[in-house]
């Protein structure tokens, strides 16, 4: 069986494309082949098309204005152009539920706020414990989705999965991990499992999703 395609979405910053290399590694590792996508809302469709399965990266925050919320004065906003694109990919996919979908840090957070969750969007202002998500640091979660220690960066999260379900929570409650139940392969970490040393929670997670993609859609 021909080795799957999976997309991984770019940042951009200063009219640049950025990626960390570790996505696409862990992708290379676990059998598939990377496919890096410029932010291109017109060509959402066609990606999604060319892919056997996406991988929504982490990055900067969410532009609240698009759900009709003022975004948070200490926020660092992505640029419009990823937002529009990201958003765009996931209504495509909304059409291609079979296609596997992995959302990670931002990917999760997007993908929540694309199903009608909502978002905290500072942390440290509603969080004693916000320190333990922030600073590259390690911490522990919970639930259906497994259990262990994660590789935690980000100032905000989740409240309300939308209509997603929660399927990992830290121990001080914030929602690490959401999926739809009706779907082959649609998760969302708010940790990151290109950088997570615990094999399950780790590169077992991007195994899966590349495994799911094998399947012919």
């Amino acid at each position: 069986m021909p080795q799957p395609v999976i997309g991984i979405t770019l940042d951009l910053s200063d009219h640049r494309y950025i990626a960390r290399p570790q996505c696409a590694l862990a992708v290379a590792q676990v059998g598939g082949v990377p496919v890096l996508l410029p932010c291109l809302a017109e060509r959402a469709k066609q990606f999604a098309q060319l892919c056997d399965g996406i991988i929504f990266t982490g990055g900067d925050d969410p532009i609240m204005e698009t759900w009709g919320i003022p975004t948070h004065e200490q926020a660092k906003p992505i640029a419009p152009q990823r937002q529009a694109f990201e958003l765009a990919l996931l209504k495509q996919l909304d059409d291609q539920r079979d296609i596997p979908v992995l959302g990670i840090c931002l990917g999760m957070q997007l993908m929540g706020l694309h199903h009608g969750g909502e978002l905290d969007q500072h942390l440290p202002s509603t969080l004693a414990s916000a320190d333990q998500h922030w600073g590259k640091r390690e911490h522990s979660i919970s639930g259906s989705l497994g259990q262990g220690i994660v590789h935690s960066h980000h100032r905000q999260a989740i409240t309300e999965p939308g209509r997603l379900t929660v399927v990992a929570t830290a121990p001080d409650g914030v929602i690490e991990a959401i999926q739809d139940d009706q779907r082959p392969f649609y998760l969302g970490v708010q940790w990151h499992p290109e950088r997570t040393d615990d094999e399950s929670l780790g590169l077992g997670l991007i195994q899966q999703l590349v495994d799911k993609a094998r399947k012919p859609h």
